[in-house]
């Protein structure tokens, strides 16, 4: 089956946090038969920030920032048994999608895959005439990053057919122990961009517990923190590439991975960093959220932070010897259940169900 997939980007993960969920999820599509085309416009210096270059796996077409260029792809939309309009494309997300709903046959199965549920629930729960919120009884399902129920229980109240949370996972071909770098060596790494619904829970997880151990050291990885107080024991190094997120990960005794808020708030929401960290055999630490003993096991395979006097208390205590075996674990259960390959198995399934329904439907 043909997928045209309308995405923020696939070659760039410059303010593109969907790449790697991308990546491994179309790329294992793509190995059971999926004939994929991914269309992405050139916004944001997302295209001259390429980290990979396009795949032999997935054709990718880049389009103008315009709103001709886009009309002009959206007539692709055409060709596909399977049309997907992704959240947060970056470029006229409203005209995409009336674009792409108005181009695709009528026997070709809509799909809306949110990468940022909490957010675009947030939008259409305040905006009754939102373009989204009118279409969503035209498309055939809802597909998100996350969220477990109440992310589907919304979805549905707002006149989804049916919504269904794919999770992130791990991609072992990216995502892989490496040896320790020094330059990354440090008692907690944490690697996340600025962000204003995660910033004050950087202060609380990360920058505050550091403040209170003066005697071990701390890795800010990430865009947009160069003016942000902080400790003479966090050392700040700007933007990490994704070709360095391996080594980031598998230096320091520990990881941290920082839910934004609205994801902590919904639960079931696993970032992209907590499979990368136990790809490369780290120790992470998490911030609690609901659902995370569905993806790892707390204090055997991942330890679980409510505020920075848990991250405190468990870095005070954290040997080295411990630190390992939490990663060996870790990535043993990633491997043994959440690969992208696994998440590729569900979905070939919801597409098979819902393209060969749509099919009769429409005959």
């Amino acid at each position: 089956m043909k997928i045209a997939f309308y995405g923020s980007s696939l070659v760039s993960a410059y303010w593109n946090g969907a790449a790697t969920y991308y990546r491994g999820l179309l790329r294992a599509l793509a190995q059971k038969g999926y004939d994929i085309t991914f269309y992405e416009p050139d916004v944001y210096d997302r295209q001259k920030n390429r980290d990979i270059e396009p795949p032999d796996w997935c054709r990718v077409v880049v389009y103008d920032g315009t709103v001709d260029a886009l009309k002009a792809v959206t007539v692709k939309a055409a060709e596909a048994d399977i049309v997907v309009k992704a959240s947060g494309v970056g470029f006229e997300d409203d005209l995409l999608l009336q674009e792409v709903l108005c181009n695709a046959r009528p026997t070709a199965l809509t799909i809306f895959w949110d990468v940022d549920a909490p957010a675009t629930l947030a939008e259409l729960q305040a905006a009754p005439g939102h373009p989204l919120r009118q279409a969503l009884s035209r498309i055939d399902l809802v597909l998100t990053y996350g969220g477990g129920d109440p992310v589907v229980n919304a979805y549905r109240a707002l006149g989804a057919a049916r919504c269904v949370p794919v999770y992130n996972a791990l991609d072992p071909e990216t995502h892989h122990p490496v040896p320790a770098q020094p330059r990354f060596n440090a008692d907690l790494g944490f690697l996340g961009n600025r962000l204003p619904d995660r910033e004050a829970r950087v202060e609380q997880f990360f920058l505050e517990p550091a403040a209170r151990l003066p005697r071990q050291t701390f890795l800010l990885g990430g865009s947009g923190w160069q003016d942000k107080p902080m400790s003479d024991n966090v050392r700040s190094i700007g933007h990490v590439s994704t070709r360095d997120h391996n080594a980031f990960n598998a230096t320091p005794k520990a990881v941290l991975n920082i839910s934004r808020a609205s994801m902590a708030e919904n639960g079931f929401s696993p970032a992209t960093r907590v499979f990368e960290a136990a790809g490369a055999e780290a120790c992470l630490i998490t911030d609690y959220w609901e659902g995370i003993d569905l993806f790892l096991k707390p204090g055997e395979e991942v330890l679980v932070a409510r505020d920075g006097q848990d991250v405190v208390e468990i870095l005070s205590g954290l040997t080295q010897e411990r630190a390992n075996a939490i990663g060996k674990r870790a990535l043993a259960r990633v491997l043994s259940e959440h690969t992208y390959t696994h998440r590729a198995e569900e979905v070939d399934a919801i597409f098979r169900a819902h393209a060969g329904a749509r099919m009769e439907a429409a005959q």
